[in-house]
């Protein structure tokens, strides 16, 4: 099957030429006509599988089509949970709409609004937002989505864990009845389906792979290792080829932090991008990585959202997640687009639960390999009674201080603390606002790019 076959105009062909994309991903093939068509379509589909394509092609091509003359009111809404996400998108559309006359714009926290309103006050054709940050426009009436034809609502089952249904259904309260739904998940889950019976119309399913698969070209391997050994071993891991570009996940943003110094002093070129960052710092960050300025990225489950390098080889894990989809997440960073890829995780004994669940989910057996001078003092446990930390237990990488003396660890973790769902206190921290920075977020979810409203 070709992109040609799949009804897509010359323009778009051409810039996806330019780019080398010569066949459509499965994602791509069984959503594009569909949404050609102008039907509704809830679409199941992992980070890496090209979706963002699967959606944003079609919608340029209705964009570049029956452009209004009078206004320049939003004709398009892509709903994303994160900013780093809603920046991703903003940049595919740039490049695949590089031969067609559409505009878009990004709408999100962490970014002052004076540039954001003076974008929509010039009119542009497809805005793509945090919902946190467009009810704040909302509420300044300096956004009409009165015009709106087609809503994208792009990992929807993330913006459910992090407490965001409210703000989704007070946005569709503002948005035409009348109007195409294009639905993207991870997962047919059944809070998902509810949603999509509330607001769409006989939508087209589209699923390609299995929930919480992983592409069957990574090799995964843990090294146990004691806790307070955790960023030696990580250190003597990337120190075997410095020039190639490392994903590292830390379950807490002040441990990103404490990591990034502690690889700076040791000669790596490392970076930090969690919630706690400006935007600034999390755009130059990514750019840096992306560039090969700097070959080690530490972040946090959320904040990875803006990862989308197709040669990534490697993804480590210095603390494993608190739920196992996570880790699901957090290696589809590698292994794309037909290249091999290598997860590595550096377990502690009180992680062992959390490996535990991690082999459950898969239905697989991980590799656990000794590191000769990094083995652990006690081995690992997979039994039922396997030891986990609590939740929004800090995991140390250096010895446990005195009592009284101050912790390696830091904030609760940027991903589940249990607890509450977090509701818009979730949200408004996803979306960079400083009011409300409430942590907790439901069970069970999953957190792209670079740029400022343009």
């Amino acid at each position: 099957m070709s992109f040609e076959s799949l009804g897509l105009a010359p323009a778009l062909l051409r810039a996806l030429a330019e780019q080398g994309y010569a066949e459509p991903t499965p994602i791509q093939a069984g959503a594009i006509p569909p949404v050609l068509e102008g039907r509704d379509v809830l679409a199941a589909a992992q980070t890496g599988t090209g979706k963002t394509a699967a959606f944003a092609l079609p919608l340029l091509q209705r964009m570049s089509q029956g452009r209004e003359t009078q206004t320049r009111r939003p004709r398009a809404l892509v709903l994303t949970p994160t900013r780093e996400l809603a920046a991703q998108v903003h940049e595919n559309l740039r490049d695949y709409g590089k031969h067609l006359r559409v505009s878009s714009t990004t709408i999100f926290g962490g970014v002052g609004m004076g540039p954001q309103v003076q974008v929509l006050r010039r009119g542009v054709d497809v805005v793509i937002a945090t919902p946190g940050r467009l009810i704040d426009h909302m509420q300044q009436r300096s956004v009409d989505l009165s015009g709106i034809e087609v809503l994208v609502l792009d990992e929807a089952d993330r913006m459910l864990d992090m407490g965001f249904l409210p703000a989704i259904r007070r946005i569709l309260g503002a948005l035409p009845k009348q109007r195409q739904t294009l639905l993207f998940s991870a997962t047919f889950a059944p809070p998902i389906k509810a949603l999509a019976l509330d607001f769409m119309r006989d939508p087209r399913e589209v699923s390609v792979t299995p929930p919480n698969t992983v592409a069957p070209l990574v090799s995964h391997r843990v090294h146990p290792v004691d806790a307070s050994r955790k960023r030696d071993l990580l250190l003597h891991l990337l120190s075997q080829d410095s020039r190639r570009q490392s994903l590292v996940f830390s379950r807490t943003k002040h441990g990103a932090d404490k990591l990034v110094k502690f690889l700076e002093v040791s000669g790596m070129r490392a970076a930090a991008i969690h919630g706690n960052k400006s935007q600034n710092a999390r755009t130059r960050a990514l750019s840096d990585f992306k560039s090969g300025r700097v070959t080690v990225l530490v972040a946090t489950d959320i904040a990875a959202r803006g990862i989308d390098i197709d040669q990534l080889p490697i993804v480590i894990n210095h603390d494993l997640p608190m739920v196992a989809e996570d880790y699901v997440h957090r290696i589809g960073r590698t292994g794309r687009a037909g290249a091999e890829g290598l997860a590595v995780s550096l377990v502690s004994h009180d992680e062992s639960g959390l490996l535990r669940d991690i082999r459950k989910l898969l239905d697989q057996d991980i590799a656990i390999t000794d590191v000769a001078g990094y083995e652990p003092s006690a081995p690992l446990r997979l039994d039922a009674g396997a030891p986990r930390p609590k939740q929004g237990q800090r995991q140390s990488s250096a010895p446990r201080p005195a009592r009284g003396g101050n912790g390696h660890g830091g904030q609760p973790a940027h991903g589940r603390t249990g607890g509450n769902r977090g509701g818009n206190g979730a949200a408004a921290a996803a979306n960079g606002n400083n009011a409300g920075r409430s942590r907790g977020r439901r069970r069970g979810g999953r957190g792209q790019g670079a740029g400022q409203a343009h």
